[in-house]
């Protein structure tokens, strides 16, 4: 019989799932991968940033995928009001998500300066809801973006003591030094995609686009320090997979769209990942206990089974190139016991 690994249910608190019929889709395939609660994107058009464009958009999920449960964010702006932020909280938002003007898919209306929410994000640490961060400032060079932001982060930290923050898509050495130093009530997630992969191999030879995301995949000694996060056993650092679905049309053309489909290799991968390192033991705790705890969570019931089988990962999926598409992976997932 092939090795198995069995550990509890996880949580993904980074998915986009866009809208219309193909979010039922991929909330479909949240569920079918293993994972019991996702933090969901709201960085759809229109955006959610009302309570009734959150319930909505919870109902669509939930209902396309019934065993999944949808954890809401809804996207700053820096008109939002105290009350619309209660109603969202009432609503069942535990998050609201910071989009820097520019930086990634449909954030044209995202914030220019941080100062100009500041408002905002003194009504969430007084409601405590937790303040998602993408963390790229919108005018510096691509691959310095993140760095750039994190002055922001700073000045965030010292700002708002009370208020809890992550820092999405965690992408280089510099922004895990940053989380490790502003404190408990700071975590960041860290994606797959940047934990496997740099630079090279999307530009270093042939243009992968399937690997093009924002932010960019960075240098080998960023990635060197994101693993070792990962494999740190500081509940700081869990996982979000980032999975961001484009059409292959989307992808593969001339302006191709940011973002990768990592929702069905996403465990895949970090099984891969975490055995090579000798570390299996640890990867339960990245992925279903760090984030849960950081957001109040208890852990999910149930859990996943996984066997040391091969599988080939399809060349499409909705109409999307999934990441690592066409090649084998040597973890399946086996049976999924609880609810």
């Amino acid at each position: 019989m092939p090795p198995t690994l069995t550990f509890g249910r996880p949580d993904d608190f980074h998915v986009h799932f866009r809208q219309g019929e193909v979010a039922g889709h991929f909330a479909r395939d949240a569920q079918d991968a293993g994972f019991a609660r996702v933090l969901v994107m709201p960085n759809t058009l229109p955006p959610i940033d009302s309570a009734p464009a959150l319930t909505e958009y919870r109902r669509q999920i939930e209902a396309a995928a019934p065993g999944l449960r949808a954890l809401m964010t809804f996207k700053i702006r820096p008109g939002l009001d105290r009350q619309t932020l209660a109603d969202l909280r009432s609503a069942g938002a535990v998050a609201g998500k910071l989009y820097p003007e520019g930086v990634t898919t449909h954030s044209e209306d995202g914030v220019r300066r941080l100062e100009d929410a500041w408002p905002v994000f003194a009504a969430m640490e007084d409601l405590d809801l937790v303040l998602c961060l993408h963390g790229e400032h919108p005018d510096a060079f691509s691959l310095d973006r993140e760095a750039a932001f994190l002055g922001g982060l700073s000045s965030l930290r010292a700002a708002f003591p009370r208020l809890r923050m992550v820092l999405e898509h965690v992408s280089t050495a510099a922004g895990v030094d940053a989380v490790l130093s502003s404190g408990p009530l700071t975590a960041a997630t860290l994606t797959a995609h940047h934990l496997l992969f740099t630079l090279d191999d999307m530009v270093g030879g042939k243009l992968d686009p399937h690997l093009f995301c924002k932010p960019l995949l960075k240098r080998p000694e960023d990635r060197t320090r994101l693993v070792e996060a990962a494999l740190s056993g500081n509940p700081q650092f869990f996982f979000g997979s980032d999975s961001a679905p484009h059409s292959r049309e989307h992808k593969e053309a001339a302006l191709c769209s940011a973002g990768c489909y990592t929702m069905p290799v996403s465990l895949g991968l970090l099984l891969e990942l975490f055995e090579s390192r000798g570390a299996l033991d640890r990867l339960e705790a990245f992925v279903s206990r760090f984030g849960a705890q950081f957001y109040g969570l208890e852990p999910n019931p149930g859990t996943l089974t996984f066997e040391k089988l091969p599988w080939k990962v399809p060349s499409l999926v909705h109409g999307v190139v999934p990441l690592k598409a066409g090649t084998t992976l040597s973890w399946s997932l086996k049976s999924l016991q609880g609810a």
